[in-house]
């Protein structure tokens, strides 16, 4: 953890299943007590719980990345499901699709992103090492 006197602790192996389900219940993948966000897909600059710095992970793309394949390997077959059953008229298809497409990458996009910090903790990435010396100034 961030700021921890005992320099052993520090270099403990981290487990990565563990930080990534933390990440995705949105939690801290130091400590799974405090929220990882600050805002929606804002990541905090520190835990509230334990001070874990989380200000420099770097997500990228990958969040929306991994969101879109889970959305698409959701909607996709059951798109296809429904369209061979029932045959429904096109706009029927656009009027159920388009909202379940959207409603299900805003609801999971958080999580899979916190996910993808949690394993870039775990994995001592982006500044997340042992005695990483960074600020955040200048970090957006």
């Amino acid at each position: 953890m961030a700021g921890s006197a005992d320099p052993a602790f520090d270099e403990a192996p981290r487990s990565w299943r563990r930080a990534i389900w933390r990440g995705l219940r949105r939690r801290c993948p130091a400590c799974g007590q405090g929220a990882v966000f600050a805002s929606f897909l804002k990541i905090a600059e520190r835990c509230p719980a334990c001070g874990e710095e989380l200000y420099h992970q770097r997500a990228d793309d990958a969040p929306p990345y991994f969101t879109m394949m889970i959305v698409g390997h959701i909607v996709v077959p059951a798109m296809l499901v429904v369209e061979r059953l029932w045959r429904p008229a096109v706009e029927i298809h656009m009027a159920l699709w388009i909202p379940l497409t959207l409603i299900l990458t805003f609801a999971l996009m958080p999580s899979v992103k916190a996910a993808v910090v949690g394993l870039q903790w775990a994995l001592r990435m982006h500044g997340f090492e042992t005695g990483a010396t960074t600020s955040p100034e200048g970090v957006e």
